[in-house]
């Protein structure tokens, strides 16, 4: 594996910790919405990471022989999918969406929940971020010259 293709790993990472951050904003934002375009609460969105595989050996080989570029590896977002766990109750007869007993269904957006997962997701950008950088400097200290 050469340099350029792990700058495009910790670039894929990036990438796809950026998506999972955005739709935990907007999991955040949407906390309190009782009716959706859909009709109905929001649902709790959450990313399907999936791997891209490293080429095999074979195929490095041969992309070696005609010094073709070498891809594959990092992480991507496949899907976004809705968290289906029960909408949250809660007695309000002034509200809007209101039923005939007064109570309302709110978001299955947990406050606490996101804020882990906010951190989570931060602090494994932020990994992805020293990587490559680590690789960036292993780059520029390979073309200096003694």
């Amino acid at each position: 594996m050469g340099l350029n293709q792990a700058l495009d790993i910790s670039v894929s990472g990036i990438e796809a910790e950026r998506r999972t951050m955005e739709l935990i904003s907007s999991n955040l934002a949407n906390i309190n919405t009782t009716r959706s375009i859909y009709g109905g609460p929001y649902r709790r969105k959450m990313p399907v990471l999936s791997e891209v595989p490293m080429s095999s050996f074979a195929d490095e080989l041969a992309r070696a022989e005609d010094k073709l570029a070498v891809t594959g590896g990092g992480v991507e977002v496949v899907d976004v999918v809705e968290d289906m766990t029960p909408f949250q109750t809660v007695y309000n007869p002034g509200h809007p969406d209101a039923n005939a007993m007064g109570y309302v269904d709110m978001p299955n957006v947990n406050m606490s929940n996101e804020m882990v997962d906010m951190i989570y997701t931060s602090k494994v950008y932020e990994a992805n971020i020293t990587a490559f950088n680590a690789t960036k400097k292993m780059m520029t200290d390979t073309l200096q010259l003694p």
